[in-house]
């Protein structure tokens, strides 16, 4: 294969990756008939209009179902509108090549090949399959936002959490600031539960919080931290 195909190959490849996310948003969506009783119902209709979020079927959303790490990345990038438009490879990529956990035919390969491309501070030693913590989730886009939208700088005022001491070592400033800012919340006994499974309605509603967050706080001229 000559030098000229194979870079029109991987430039394909490139197209191929970014055209599989940009498409969702204008797909047809129909409500989820599993949303009852469901208190981030609205905003995971809204996020579902949207096309960031997607049910297992046309109707069903299972919003009481522990997200994968896999799952979680897929959200960050489509929230985020990730992507590798301005990346150039040498060869194909392929999500081994940041994650050797991952499977290179799995449905979530494209979403871990723009997240490793985009440094959201995914670690290498991933696993697709692990369901994420309410601490791991929260930890995680809290990085994904900080590197990817200018947001404002505040003066962050630690709050109490009534289970602090729960907390993995590095993940606490995240939950701090992802309070803060109004993206996540304690229950009425003050508690985070960080080690808990994050269920797809809760991780959904952090997206649509976040997402609001951003809209309304555009960040001063001159971008975040400046």
């Amino acid at each position: 294969m000559n030098n000229h195909r194979f870079k029109q190959l991987v430039l394909s490849a490139a197209a191929v990756l970014t055209l599989t996310f940009a498409g969702q948003s204008f797909a047809a969506a129909a409500s989820f008939q599993d949303l009852v009783d469901i208190p981030a119902k609205v905003k995971i209709e809204e996020l579902q209009q949207k096309g960031i979020i997607h049910g297992v079927t046309d109707s069903k959303f299972l919003p009481n179902a522990p997200v994968t790490a896999a799952q979680g990345i897929q959200l960050i990038v489509n929230a985020l509108d990730l992507n590798i438009d301005m990346v150039r490879f040498i060869k194909a990529p392929q999500a081994t090549d940041y994650f050797p956990n991952a499977s290179n035919t799995a449905w979530y390969a494209d979403a871990l090949i723009i997240a490793a491309n985009n440094n959201i501070g995914l670690l290498a030693d991933l696993d697709p399959a692990e369901n994420w913590t309410r601490e791991e989730f929260t930890h995680q886009l809290m990085l994904a936002i900080e590197k990817h939208s200018s947001l404002p700088m505040i003066k962050l005022m630690p709050v109490d959490i009534a289970d602090a001491a729960d907390f993995t070592s590095g993940y606490d400033g995240s939950i701090q600031r992802a309070l803060a800012l109004g993206i996540a919340s304690l229950d009425t006994a003050g508690k985070f539960h960080p080690a808990k499974e994050i269920t797809r309605a809760e991780a959904a509603e952090l997206i649509y919080n976040a997402l609001e967050y951003i809209a309304a706080h555009p960040a001063p001229s001159g971008g975040y931290g400046e």
